[in-house]
This record gives C-alpha cells, structure tokens and sequence, in this order.
C-alpha cells in the first residue's frame, strides 16, 4: 500500500483530515489529495515510504522560508507562492519542515502511471522528471487544474467521476510532457487499437506464435471484448488478427528457409503450421511459390552474390 495519497500521506503531513480523489490509468492509480493545517506545530513531515513514484505539490497558499530535504540533504532555503508547484522524487525520501500554515494539493504519479500515459501517447517512455529540488515553480496548467478539482475534494459525493478522471488524466499528460520531455510519435487510428493495446496484441500474438491462442486471450489482454478487438486491430493493422498471424508465420518461416539448416517439416513446426503440407500451401498462397521453390531459389540469390563479391575483391568484372 502505496503512503502517498490519502489519510496516509495526510498522516505524514500531521493533519487528521486528507480527503483525495483517485482515478485509474489502466492498471496504476493517479490520485490527488488536500492537505491542509492552519496551527502547524514546528516538527519535520514523517519520511513517506520509498517507491518508483511523484508527487506533485500545488501550493495553494505562501510558504515563506520553505526547508526541503532530499536523501537527507538540506536543499537552498526558498519562498514558496501560492500557485506554485514543487516536484518530489519518493525515491529519494523528501521531508518538509512544517514551521508555518500550509495549504496544498499533493498530486501523486507512480511510474506505472506515467508508464500508461506514454503507452497511450505512443511515446516512448519517459525516465525521469527534470526539476530543483525545493524549487518552486510557475505552472499555471497544473493551477489551473487543481483548482478546478478542489470542489469535488469539498463534497466527493457530488463529483462526477468522468470529469475527475479527465482532470486527474490532464495532470499526468501534462506532468509528462512538461517534466519528462514525452513527445508523441503518431496519432493512433480513430477506432483502432490504443498505442499499449497494439504493442500488447503484437507481442502476445508473436509470443504464442507456434501454438495459436484463442482471439478472447488476446482481447483480453487488452481489456477489449472480442468484437471491438477484432474490429479496432482490423483498422489498426488493416487486416484481421488470423491474418496478421499467418503473415507472420510466413514471414518467420522465410528466415529459418532462408537459414537452409532445418527440414521442411521442422520448419512447419517452428512457425505454428500443422505439418508440411499445411506449410506448403499457405506458404503457396502468401508468396505464390512453395516453400522448397522459394528456398532454391534464396540460395541461389545467396550463393551469385557471395560469387560476385569474391569477383570484386580480385578485380574481375
């Protein structure tokens, strides 16, 4: 159980009350939590416990003369302005002197989640977040949205989920982007599989390569029914996934054809056929040769190439 939202980060801060409001970016959560005390006592935030995660700090009111440690270490002693934000690594075990009133929003983002939001981005996946430790900074973006949140953290039973989920989403894409440097490679295709759906069907359809699998095994790796997978893998990939399956058998059984070093019956088995002839005639209709033709046929491209460069090296036109 993660110590850095809710009543738990609440009792890190030593206030009694931390209400906060959690939505899910596939399988990791993103949640942002009120912390308030207007009577602090002057004593140190309890250490948060360590794991792959931000948090995200929105001041909501001044902090002046603000004392901030990283691992232990005293960072420049800084003010700190209402509408500023404040990274924090939980690797490296942040504390807080609590010396004056604070009022703040505690955005937290575990690298699972920042995980999903590059995956859906089609981004590669960011590292970490470029920021000074203790430093405020200007970000009227997360300002913005915090701001828009703290009704819903007043009266949760009023809050429309969809809405927090957008608001929450818009922090962690923003988050990434402006602090991760995450940059979007592609738009994925408007009723296609999501950028993490397609990479997760490629990579489990290949992995089971030889044996098959079931199309709801591999829907449900992407938390789709079966229908709306076939149909969005169809417009992402543009054929149907026992389509693309065999394209990729073919595809596989060229390299071990091409290699010359296995039968044809062992190469039907290495690429998820039947048996030979099953090979054959797929391979028949795909390429339009049979697999022994086009292997023949390989070795002799193979085998005049290799010929024309020992011609070149002795100077033989």
């Amino acid at each position: 159980m993660t110590e850095a939202y809710g009543q738990r980060l609440g009792e890190r801060f030593r206030v009694a009350s931390a209400p906060a409001l959690v939505t899910r970016a596939r399988t990791a959560d993103i949640a942002v939590t009120e912390i308030r005390c207007d009577n602090p006592l002057p004593e140190m935030s309890a250490p948060i416990q360590q794991e792959d995660a931000f948090v995200v700090g929105l001041k909501l009111r001044d902090f002046p003369a603000h004392k901030y440690w990283e691992d232990g270490r005293l960072t420049p002693v800084c003010d700190l302005r209402a509408g500023e934000i404040c990274l924090h690594d939980l690797k490296r075990v942040p504390t807080d002197l609590l010396d004056k009133p604070y009022h703040s929003l505690a955005f937290y983002l575990p690298r699972a989640a920042l995980d999903a939001i590059s995956d859906d981005a089609n981004a590669p996946r960011i590292r970490d977040l470029s920021y000074e430790p203790g430093a405020g900074v200007n970000d009227v973006t997360i300002s913005g949205l915090g701001s828009l949140l703290l009704p819903a953290l007043s009266h949760p039973d009023q809050a429309n989920p969809l809405f927090v989920d957008h608001v929450l989403l818009a922090v962690g894409v923003h988050i990434a982007q402006t602090y991760g440097g995450m940059q979007p490679v592609s738009r994925p295709v408007r009723g296609g599989l999501a950028p993490w759906q397609e990479r997760r069907a490629r990579e489990f359809l290949l992995a089971n390569i030889k044996r098959g699998v079931a199309l709801k095994e591999v829907a449900r790796e992407c938390g789709l029914s079966v229908g709306h997978f076939s149909h969005a893998f169809r417009r992402t990939l543009g054929v149907a996934p026992h389509k693309w399956l065999i394209e990729q058998r073919v595809a596989l059984s060229k390299e071990k054809l091409r290699d010359g070093r296995s039968s044809l019956s062992d190469v039907a088995a290495e690429c998820g056929f039947s048996d030979q002839s099953h090979l054959t005639r797929v391979f028949r209709q795909t390429v339009g040769v049979t697999p022994g033709a086009w292997r023949r046929g390989s070795q002799a491209i193979a085998s005049e190439h290799r010929n024309y460069q020992d011609r070149s090296k002795k100077g033989i036109g």
